[in-house]
């Protein structure tokens, strides 16, 4: 506060100006702090102050003198300069004015303001205790810097708060960083500082806090405790206001002190705002906003441009208190003018600069700003200016980011290393000097030194050790995620990933992998549970909690629907949560995606996605020890696959990401596994329910997500096709496949199909489906079964999954492979001649073709048909192999056409996108199939005649509608969950336990993270180094009984 400036505690000081006339000396200079002890000062309430007078003032005092009102000197005002002392006025003798006795009054409100200051320097901010009860009378700014000894203490715990307001929120809960010095005190005891740092030293704290909750601080009332407790004891005298001045010479004294003050500060903010334009002295490296292109709002302008320099930002900074700067600017200005904002004198340190979002950075690389250069007129962005400005090489006027060498100044690590040279030439010159003479010449030791250093002292301690660890020679070690990826790939349980560990690091003297307790830290990230979000508006019947992890499928429900104990085991992830991490995990896909579309990183959306459900049945997975259970064990797995992400740009929907191999168990992402038989009706629809009723509540909300530092906007469309055809007829509740209603899309039945083999179309729908269950409930018209089972066109049970009615590309080829695999035995049998064949005859014809195709094509006979069978069967050489064992050369015709139809027609529904991958047999696809049924109702006659399978009626008769409705079937398989079959086995073998609850929690966790694109890359980048040459050992890992190259199960899985 200046001189000639009254603050709110020195109020009740009348510094009054006396005319030159007088001939009185100045009083001192130094104003006297309002902060004394009564018996200092309450004799020098009325000290005079002289000032240069305004010439305003002269006026009026000449006037007031022309009037004939009393001066000054016609007072009985006495002056005493007997002792040397300088002047003083004598009590006075005139009566009070009423408007001075208020001022007075309100001079002495304002004084009691100022004791009430004083006494809180004598308490502490937290507790409230007074720092006379510390003997050492020791106390702690509250807001500052942490002291020396609380800092290393940070260090050694790699916590960032530099600062006390940030120790005392955290410690404490108490925000100190909107307190006024007129109602909280400005310090903090010993105590308190003890507490806070046995907090962080993690030891047992011996000083307790003295109170149930923190101090309440109020503002000063007649009646405040802390100023009837300082003054207890103690009676004060009461004082007479001095009237000496009239009210005319008050009110021109009060009104040139007004001036005086205002002036001052607005001269004290320009000076300061010129002094940091001193420091920063960037007028020559940085851009003028005048040079902005289009003229924008002033507040604008403002948001863009450093506060300290008021140019356009460069490299900008973000301080705790959320003010930007250039981190040229607000590092020169913190050097020379303390550890404080410029803007808000908030405690701000180097540390604390971080860099803005990355919203705010795009937004300030694609201003336009002008070429300063004379001859050039061109308007560029930002980011683009510097390498515009490299072509004036000539130019004064493009000074802007450019050094002595007239090239756009760089960031060091984007130089070249002969420019790396040229710049830290000095720098490299000076620590040769020092490592000569004081390291013996190791330079290398001190460069390494001083980085350690840096690392340490900006709070980077896990870089700091591994760059230690280097320095000693110990190596990095790898990262967590790295291990886990290698763990998660390989199959290894808990005990032989440990033993690897333990065993690499006592070999080598190297921690090369991290321990289990690093992995698990790792696993968080990775899994549901760990992304907050939220739904707008909130999911129905849903909780609104975002750390949700695993869960059981069969919460809430104690028994089935005949009252006994329901042993199946159901383990899940809640649907919400896992799309949540599944987007997360994918975060760095879309937003390059985004980019390769010329798209704003700060575009939230609404983002669409197009989900794809999965469910099947794996078969038996009991373990066969022995004799094995005396019940085969099942299990049901319930996976999703994000096929695509499109976002609104416009009036159109641009798509940033398409998943390249929809049929990889890598990206089949797993939601539910439980072990029950997927026909148990009951079982599947008390777990599967709560997964339906979270998907039906999200087709109706949005979700919130924060993705780049930025909230985005997603909604979802699910699409349940990966279902084979005994679980569609489950869900939706048809009759089972040997049912007259042949197909799942239409209403036609088997003969019906026979009879008209192409020409149908989809009729089917879920809603229909419903309906058609009510009617078959109710029986509204009172019809007969027969004539009932009719109307409702095979519909027996509830519907309780919403299908899309699509072929599963899969079981359809599996489905054809069998009935192809049947027309060979029938043809090698003659049955076109001999329709009346014994059940001997025909098992004699299978094991015929069995032998042969062993021998030919390396086939061994199977107990049913699977895909790899179902791929290597349907080839032009199985026709010739079998044509070996036919003897009519009319039936070897036939059958090579329809061998050569059927794999002219399979790409389409096969392929991801047939316009794209096989356009020609997508058009001849019409004629093909015709051609097919042609062939199946003459030559082959003997089989489909008033008959027909599922699949061939689906392949003839919906191919085509289905490709012009979806643009795929193949993208849209179940393949990527029945790949995962095989891993459903590896991981339950990985994480055998006695409890089989824990058991499906681990393998369902461990099967999600193989799915991790984010685990992928790790072994994507291995798999690039053993391309280009780099191998590893490919022998067994330690304790690793099933060896490296034998975890390649499947043929898209991830290797190590």
């Amino acid at each position: 506060m200046g001189k000639n400036e009254r603050g709110p505690g020195n109020s009740a000081i009348m510094a009054v100006s006396l005319p030159p006339a007088l001939g009185l000396s100045s009083a001192p200079d130094e104003i006297q702090h309002p902060h004394m002890k009564f018996s200092e000062w309450k004799f020098k309430l009325f000290r005079v102050r002289s000032f240069e007078k305004a010439p305003e003032e002269a006026q009026i005092e000449k006037k007031i003198s022309s009037e004939g009102k009393p001066s000054l000197e016609q007072s009985p005002a006495i002056l005493d300069e007997t002792d040397g002392q300088k002047p003083a006025l004598s009590q006075p003798a005139l009566k009070a004015h009423p408007t001075f006795s208020k001022k007075s009054h309100d001079d002495g409100k304002a004084g009691d303001k100022a004791i009430h200051q004083a006494n809180l320097r004598h308490l502490c901010r937290i507790c409230g205790n007074s720092f006379k009860t510390d003997g050492h009378n020791r106390s702690y700014p509250v807001h500052g810097p942490v002291d020396g000894k609380t800092q290393v203490l940070l260090r050694k715990k790699e916590k960032r708060a530099t600062s006390w307001p940030d120790l005392i929120a955290k410690v404490f809960r108490i925000d100190v960083k909107a307190d006024v010095d007129s109602i909280h005190p400005t310090e903090f005891c010993h105590s308190c500082w003890n507490i806070m740092y046995r907090k962080f030293s993690s030891a047992p704290c011996e000083v307790n806090f003295p109170r149930n909750a923190p101090m309440e601080w109020h503002p000063h009332t007649p009646s405040c405790d802390i100023c009837r407790s300082a003054r207890r004891g103690l009676k004060r005298k009461s004082h007479q206001p001095n009237v000496q001045l009239s009210k005319k010479l008050k009110t021109v004294v009060a009104r040139a002190r007004r001036a005086h003050r205002h002036k001052k500060r607005a001269r004290a903010r320009i000076s300061s705002k010129e002094v940091m334009k001193k420091i920063s002295k960037c007028s020559d490296i940085h851009l003028s906003t005048k040079l902005l292109a289009v003229d924008f709002p002033a507040h604008f302008v403002k948001s863009i441009s450093c506060q300290i320099c008021e140019h356009i930002l460069a490299d900008p900074v973000e301080t705790s208190c959320k003010h930007v700067f250039c981190r040229i600017c607000i590092l020169r200005c913190l050097k020379v003018m303390g550890s404080y904002c410029p803007c808000c004198q908030y405690p701000c340190f180097p540390t604390d600069l971080e860099s803005p979002v990355k919203s705010f950075v795009s937004i300030l690389n694609s201003l336009m700003v002008r070429c300063p250069a004379k001859e050039c007129n061109e308007e560029v962005s930002l980011e683009k200016y510097n390498h515009h400005v490299s072509s004036h090489k000539e130019s004064k006027e493009t000074f802007v980011h450019i050094n002595k060498g007239g090239r756009p100044r760089q960031h060091l690590l984007s130089l070249t290393r002969r420019a790396q040279k040229h710049r830290l030439r000095e720098l490299k010159l000076q620590v040769k000097a020092f490592a000569d003479k004081e390291e013996g010449g190791d330079v290398k030791s001190v460069c390494l030194t001083l980085f350690l250093l840096a690392l340490r002292a900006r709070n980077e301690h896990r870089q700091a050790d591994e760059l230690e660890a280097i320095m000693q020679g110990r190596g990095s070690g790898l990262q967590p995620a790295v291990c886990l990826a290698i763990r998660v790939n390989t199959f290894l349980s808990c005990s032989q990933y440990h033993k690897m560990y333990r065993t690499v690091k006592a070999i080598t003297g190297r921690q090369i992998f991290q321990p289990l307790h690093a992995l698990r830290n790792a696993e968080k990230v990775l899994l549901p549970g760990y992304y907050p979000f939220e739904w707008q508006p909130p999911l129905k019947n849903v909780s609104s909690s975002t750390d949700v992890g695993i869960i059981d499928g069969l919460s809430g429900l104690s028994s089935s629907v005949d009252d006994y104990p329901v042993d199946t085991i159901a383990k899940r992830f809640r649907y919400d949560s896992a799309l949540v991490s599944a987007l997360m995990d994918m975060e760095e896909d879309i937003l390059e995606g985004m980019r390769a579309q010329d798209l704003d990183d700060y575009l939230n959306g609404p983002f669409t996605v197009v989900v794809k459900e999965s469910c099947d049945g794996m078969g038996d997975v009991s373990e066969k020890h022995g004799s094995g259970p005396a019940v085969p064990e099942k299990a049901v797995r319930f996976s999703f696959t994000v096929m695509k992400i499109t976002v609104a740009h416009g009036s159109e929907n641009v798509k940033v990401f398409e998943e390249v191999k929809p049929n990889s168990e890598l990206c089949c992402k797993p939601l539910c596994l439980m072990l029950a038989d997927e026909s148990d009706h009951e079982t599947l629809t008390a777990i599967l329910s709560p997964l339906i009723a979270e998907r039906e509540a999200m087709k109706a909300s949005n979700l919130v997500l924060e993705m780049g530092g930025i909230l985005r906007t997603f909604k979802f469309i699910f699409r349940g096709t990966g279902y084979d055809e005994k679980l569609v007829r489950e869900v939706e509740g048809l009759e089972a496949s040997g049912s007259v209603y042949i197909c799942t899309l239409c209403d036609a039945t088997r003969l019906e199909a026979s009879q008209n083999l192409v020409f149908h179309s989809i009729t089917r729908s879920h809603s229909e489906n419903l309906e058609r269950y009510e009617v078959w409930r109710s029986n509204p018209y009172h019809e007969s079964v027969e004539e009932l089972r009719d109307r409702v066109k095979g519909v027996s049970s509830k519907p309780f999954i919403e299908t899309v009615p699509s072929i599963d590309a899969l079981h359809c080829d599996i489905g054809n492979a069998a009935e192809f695999y049947k027309i060979f035995q029938l043809e090698i049998g003659e049955v076109y001649k001999n329709p009346n064949a014994s059940k001997e005859e025909r098992k004699r014809w299978q094991a015929t073709l069995d032998k042969h195709l062993r021998k030919k094509m390396n086939l061994k006979p199977i107990m049913r048909m699977n895909g790899n069978f179902a791929r290597r069967l349907m080839t032009k050489e199985t026709v010739e192999a079998v044509c070996e064992l036919i003897p009519s050369e009319e039936r070897h015709e036939a059958l090579r056409e329809l061998m050569d139809l059927y794999l002219k027609m399979k790409p389409v529904w096969r392929s991801t996108c047939p316009a794209k991958e096989c356009p020609e047999s997508l058009c001849q696809y019409s004629f093909n199939s015709q051609r097919f049924a042609e062939l199946l109702s003459t030559k082959f006659k003997y089989r489909y005649e008033g008959k027909i399978t599922n699949y061939f009626h689906k392949t003839l008769a919906h191919v085509p509608e289905i490709i012009e409705r979806d643009g795929s079937i193949g993208a849209w398989a179940s393949e990527g969950n029945e790949s995962g079959n095989k891993l459903f086995r590896r991981f339950r073998k990985m994480n055998a336990r006695q409890s089989k609850c824990y058991e499906m929690e681990d393998v369902l966790k461990h099967h999600w993270l193989y799915t991790s694109k984010y685990l992928q890359k790790f072994m994507n980048a291995h798999n690039a180094y053993r391309n280009s040459g780099f191998t590893l050992n490919s022998q067994p890992g330690v304790g690793d009984p099933i060896g490296l190259e034998d975890s390649l199960e499947t043929q898209d899985s991830m290797d190590f």
